[in-house]
């Protein structure tokens, strides 16, 4: 995370009971906002902390007149994919090559 702060990359976190609990951290390339990661505690995930923090990145983004956040997301990341289809989001492109690590079970695959 330091070096995403490091790089005044904006960041946003989530605190519950004074901890953190999930953040996202934006790329600016004005006019283009990315999302470098978006990171939510496994047993808080579904409870809609990530949610209110993309919204953040949204107004980000609306800021400087645009609609769209970016995001680079691997293909094999269901749940991430998933998450941005509920908030409107579709694969735009997706050409990845990578050869299989050492124990990894691929759920799907092109």
């Amino acid at each position: 995370m330091k070096e995403y702060i490091d790089s005044d990359f904006p960041c946003y976190a989530a605190v519950c009971d004074s901890k953190h609990v999930s953040y996202i951290v934006c790329r600016v390339d004005k006019p283009c906002v990315w999302v470098e990661p978006i990171y939510a505690k496994l047993e808080l995930r579904r409870k809609g902390g990530a949610s209110q923090l993309f919204e953040k990145t949204v107004e980000l983004v609306k800021s400087f007149g645009e609609d769209t956040v970016f995001n680079y997301v691997h293909s094999n990341n269901h749940s991430m994919n998933g998450f941005l289809r509920k908030c409107g989001y579709t694969v735009i492109n997706l050409v990845e090559n990578c050869k299989q690590y050492k124990d990894e079970r691929l759920t799907q695959t092109i």
